[in-house]
């Protein structure tokens, strides 16, 4: 008997990206009402990887309407019954955990050795929300005299969640099942860049038994497709995951309609290392942290203060390390750092080379292409920076790391805090009257001490300044998904004042 050999997961990708990529809306796919279609590409060499449905106005009426007309049953069924639901979804994630990497790496140039957790992070994002879909609702009990106030909380309604190029699956994860476990419905606008994953999740979704039109899928550019979904009228909520143009773009988009919005923007994080850390530890979270994922998530640590007394030291290990990171073909195990999403993006890292050189930064290491083939980018390393430059400003959203000497405490907490940004911070010291000084000090919404970005899923996820409004994570996200209300008892003592009663005076 001869066995079939079957197809490579690279293979499986190509084969279904013949035909172009369909919205999911009310349960079923569908094209564009238009009929349009948009390419998207393979960093690795930016050929078309293939087509997606191109979503206007229409289309996201369509999954709105959809969402809007699930939700009262969505919002009725028990959190028992959801929490099964998305226990399912969790499981189907991890059978297709490895499919889900591979088309990832292909569609966003990620090191697949990092893409392998993405599927696992998703699963523990939607088993995580599903624990605690039976007590969303739940509130306080507030006591007074002569009354008992207790509060219940009830899903918002149909949310619009707009996600990222970047680690897409999780991402979409991360916003989607706190939606469900909370009893709202969802209409999906994934990135135009990286399409492919959120296909894959709405196709689980549907076999896991999600109802139909609770989750709505419609791809398509921004301008279009996310516009029109920032102003349909019955999408209550927009959470949303990106730049800080794009989220002030929104907030204003969505203020004729009176929208709630959940906005996790960018960063320009600073790790702190003092000449009393663990030098071999904080370089390589320092490292870890900025070269990692291709230097393009909104954590990344793309500022190091180091304290004069270590700094020369420090950097020469450093620089050592970075000119030995493999950069290469996404898919090859052995690669550290892949090639940059799409050629805009890659056109933005390498502008910054000759900013560095215009403001008198040096460029210790990289500050080249690689190739004449696809988006890949030298790990790179400026150093003799000042904090007002460019490079130490503007979120570059790449592996790129600038260097910044301090002397003092107050340096460095002057240095960490003096940017638009305020997401998250790092920071490297022994002394523990310092760590919390300092930590309270930082304007950071999340702030890591000797340690990179370790994430514990009950606690608030977001930032400060121009780097967000609100928080993900645990009871935060219900927050943001669900009203509270109160409910106030009078227990019986309690009379209102008499007004327009008769007089009892005589004439």
């Amino acid at each position: 008997m001869t066995t079939i050999p079957s197809p490579s997961p690279v293979d499986a990708l190509h084969d279904r990206l013949r035909e172009p990529l369909r919205h999911f809306i009310g349960g079923e796919w569908v094209s564009a009402q238009s009929g349009d279609t948009f390419d998207f590409h393979a960093p690795s060499d930016n050929r078309v990887l293939g087509q997606a449905a191109s979503g206007d106005a229409r289309d996201i009426d369509r999954a709105a309407q959809a969402a809007h007309a699930a939700f009262p049953a969505w919002k009725a069924l028990s959190g028992k019954k959801r929490r099964a639901l998305l226990y399912r979804v969790a499981d189907l994630i991890e059978a297709r955990a490895h499919d889900i990497a591979v088309a990832e790496s292909t569609d966003t140039g990620q090191p697949i050795r990092f893409m392998k957790s993405a599927a696992v992070r998703a699963a523990e994002n939607f088993r995580f929300f599903a624990d605690r879909a039976e007590g969303a609702q739940d509130g306080l009990s507030l006591p007074t005299d002569g009354f008992l106030n207790y509060t219940v909380r009830q899903p918002i309604g149909p949310v619009g969640v707009i996600t990222p190029w970047n680690t897409p699956f999780m991402l979409s994860s991360w916003k989607i099942a706190p939606a469900l476990a909370a009893g709202c419905t969802v209409v999906h606008k994934p990135a135009e860049w990286s399409p492919v994953t959120a296909t894959i999740l709405a196709e689980i979704m549907h076999e896991a038994g999600i109802p139909a039109g609770v989750v709505n899928l419609v791809h398509g550019f921004g301008e279009s497709a996310g516009k029109a979904l920032t102003e349909h009228p019955l999408i209550r909520a927009i959470a949303f995951i990106g730049e800080s143009r794009t989220g002030s773009l929104i907030q204003k988009q969505g203020a004729d309609t009176l929208k709630r919005v959940h906005l996790e923007l960018g960063g320009k994080n600073p790790v702190v290392v003092f000449d009393d850390a663990d030098l071999d530890r904080a370089l390589d979270a320092a490292i870890f942290m900025i070269y990692s994922l291709n230097g393009q998530r909104c954590t990344s640590s793309s500022r190091l203060l180091v304290q004069r007394g270590v700094h020369d030291q420090f950097v020469e290990q450093l620089a050592a390390r970075v000119a030995n990171i493999r950069v290469g073909d996404p898919l090859d195990p052995a690669t550290e750092v892949g090639p940059l999403i799409h050629p805009r993006q890659f056109e933005k890292v390498c502008s910054y080379f000759d900013a560095a050189r215009a403001d008198g930064a040096t460029i210790r290491v990289g500050g080249e292409r690689i190739g004449d083939t696809g988006n890949y980018v030298r790990p790179t390393l400026f150093t003799d920076a000042r904090n007002d430059m460019r490079i130490a400003q503007e979120e570059i959203f790449g592996p790129v790391l600038t260097v910044i000497p301090f002397d003092t405490d107050g340096d460095a907490l002057r240095l960490a805090n003096d940017v638009p940004y305020g997401l998250a911070a790092y920071l490297w010291t022994n002394d523990l009257t310092r760590a919390h000084t300092f930590a309270h000090g930082l304007d950071s919404g999340m702030i890591w001490v000797n340690s990179e970005n370790v994430r514990h899923l009950p606690t608030p996820f977001g930032g400060m300044k121009a780097s967000g409004i609100g928080r993900d994570g645990g009871d935060y996200s219900f927050d943001f998904y669900m009203e509270t209300k109160n409910v106030a008892i009078n227990l019986g003592g309690h009379r209102a004042q008499q007004l327009g009663m008769p007089s009892n005076k005589e004439n």
